[in-house]
């Protein structure tokens, strides 16, 4: 399971910076919002861990979708993918790679 998530981590290192993670879901969408972060990813994540933090998003001007790029939905939470907006699509490609999802 680590080698799985690693693998993530190891995809998008590559890509950016750095990534950080706060170990909770509605700091790091609060975060996103406010410019502190451009992306953000997550799996398996309850309704209320991200309902605020979605709004918070989705008003600020970001985006976030499911990793199939398909609308958000708290209640189908499984993966969650949140972005600036500027960062959205190579971070699904990222994703997609990794996930190894054709589109």
């Amino acid at each position: 399971r680590s080698a799985f998530y690693l693998g993530f981590y190891d995809r998008f290192l590559r890509k950016v910076h750095d990534v950080r993670r706060s170990g909770a879901a509605c700091i790091d969408l609060a975060w996103l919002a406010s410019g502190c972060f451009e992306g953000f990813w997550e799996f398996a994540l309850k309704p209320w861990d991200v309902a605020a933090g979605a709004l918070l998003v989705s008003e600020a001007g970001g985006r976030i979708t499911h990793f199939d790029g398909k609308g958000y939905s708290i209640f189908r939470s499984l993966e969650t993918l949140a972005t600036n907006g500027r960062i959205h699509d190579e971070a699904l490609g990222v994703i997609r790679k990794q996930l190894k999802i054709k589109v």
